[in-house]
């Protein structure tokens, strides 16, 4: 059994790069590609949305297999399919016209109750969450399902943020997945979560960014991440179910943890904020990390390393007995930390940026270096004054992050003096033409050197992903050839108006 689950790993890679190879040659014949704007993208070059086709070419290569191995269960299977292609289409629909949250949201809810009445995939018990008593759904199990399963279509979906990280947590997902499933004997869900890892790798092959890949060929699109958050639907509640269940509810969101926890501080924090749920916004832990300064790569490697050790957390206390009522009130502990330390995304930034202390930059997770010379020349004093004025001029409504240098010293002078700079994402709807943005531009320098005296040098190019030269951080960086973060980041030296 091993070597076939191994056969079929390989030949789920091979299915799933030939697809997108092909959708690739397809799609920019077509001209069909996801374009950057000036605000909530992070691409700059035109790339095509078709990382969802490996992962569907993977699906319905064991979909084949199991339905000729087991074709007592051929229905389940051919709903799981059925399933799967409409939440590709509607994905696919949504990458290439921009449909409203309102008919995405139905043909969701559609597709939960497709995958429970016709394929028997149901959430019905929640386990032993009462200090160890049984909670039955009843009658509410199939509104529970999906609404579950709307959610986990949604949080995957949210996590689709940057080069190569959907990929990576989905992997990280199946191996888990594969692991409980490989333990309970479930050779159903065993070759489908392997079925569906061979696809994901398919797809990082172009996603990932790596030495000779410099930024993505393809990206997932909603048909990619719509269709694996059906996926991690169908498999938790499939395994989480039935007289002897592989694992527990309550393991099942410690195995998906980031994407829940992601979700649920961002679409609480817009609601605190009087914004829309659905509003998509830069509030993204991926985002936050970028603001500090983090390359993608090592972003990427932090967040994937998280929900990793994060469900090996919930499986550690599915397989020591830890009861199902600790481990909830763990994870719901873990979530709303997590909520509050990033509440305020201006203080988590700051904190991270302090990580520069530290981490060595060759290391690759300390922030990035700024490109232009600085010519800032204050003391510890007069820079703490000059980062107070300016925050309180641009107020906590304001998308900004600063940072402050430490200048060398000259002609052997022991005194230590700073420079700083400031970064500002201007409010896409406010920027969304190139004329609102020169104007915005223009109108912030004169009203802070007006009003408060401040001098800001636009820095002339914004690099977000660059490699920091080895040596001193001061003057000129060399900055690798790497895609931009988005054109409409502004970037200031700041100094006082004299």
């Amino acid at each position: 059994m091993t070597i076939d689950l191994m056969f079929l790993f390989i030949l789920s890679i091979a299915f799933s790069v030939l697809f997108i190879r092909f959708a690739i040659f397809l799609m920019l014949n077509l001209g069909i590609a996801d374009h950057p704007d000036d605000g909530h993208k992070l691409h700059d070059t035109s790339t095509p949305f078709v990382g969802g086709v490996g992962v569907l070419a993977a699906l319905c290569l064991a979909l084949v297999v199991l339905i000729n191995l087991y074709s007592e269960n051929s229905q389940k299977y051919l709903f799981l399919g059925f399933c799967s292609i409409i939440i590709f289409v509607t994905g696919f629909v949504d990458d290439t016209i921009k449909l409203s949250y309102k008919p995405r949201l139905f043909i969701q809810a559609i597709v939960a109750l497709t995958m429970v009445w016709g394929g028997g995939v149901v959430l019905s018990d929640l386990g032993g969450l009462l200090f160890g008593l049984p909670l039955q759904l009843g009658i509410f199990a199939v509104a529970f399902t999906v609404f579950a399963t709307i959610g986990g279509i949604n949080a995957f979906n949210m996590v689709d943020g940057i080069d190569g990280l959907s990929g990576s947590i989905a992997l990280t997902s199946l191996m888990l997945i594969g692991s409980v499933a490989f333990i309970a004997g479930d050779q159903h869900n065993l070759m489908l979560t392997t079925a569906l890892a061979g696809g994901v790798m398919g797809f990082l092959y172009f996603n990932l960014r790596y030495p000779s890949q410099r930024r993505a060929r393809v990206f997932l699109g909603d048909n990619g991440s719509m269709l694996l958050g059906l996926m991690f639907a169908w498999l938790l509640v499939d395994l989480s179910q039935g007289t002897y269940p592989a694992l527990t509810p309550v393991t099942a969101i410690w195995v998906f943890s980031v994407p829940l926890m992601d979700t649920f501080s961002v679409v609480l924090r817009r609601m605190c904020m009087g914004r829309s749920p659905f509003k998509p916004d830069r509030l993204h832990l991926h985002h936050l990390l970028m603001n500090a300064g983090f390359r993608v790569t090592a972003i990427v490697f932090v967040i994937t390393l998280l929900h990793g050790l994060l469900g090996i957390i919930g499986l550690t206390g599915l397989y020591l007995g830890v009861s199902e009522f600790a481990m909830l009130l763990g994870f719901l502990l873990v979530s709303i930390g997590y909520f509050f330390l990033t509440y305020r995304s201006w203080r988590f930034v700051s904190m991270l940026r302090n990580l520069d202390i530290l981490l060595d930059t060759r290391f690759g997770f300390a922030p990035i270096a700024d490109s232009g010379v600085l010519f800032g020349s204050y003391t510890a004093k007069g820079i703490e004054s000059l980062v107070k004025v300016t925050s309180e001029e641009l107020g906590p409504d304001c998308n900004f992050w600063i940072r402050i240098f430490v200048q060398p010293s000259t002609n052997g002078s022991s005194i230590r003096t700073y420079a700083i700079t400031l970064h500002i994402q201007p409010d896409k709807e406010n920027c969304a033409s190139k004329e609102k943005f020169e104007q915005y531009n223009t109108s912030l320098q004169r009203r802070l050197k007006e009003q408060r005296g401040l001098q800001l040098r636009q820095f002339n190019r914004r690099l977000t992903d660059a490699v920091l030269s080895s040596g001193s951080v001061y003057g000129e960086t060399k900055i690798t050839n790497q895609p931009r973060l988005g054109s409409q980041v502004l970037e200031f030296e700041v100094t006082h108006y004299k």
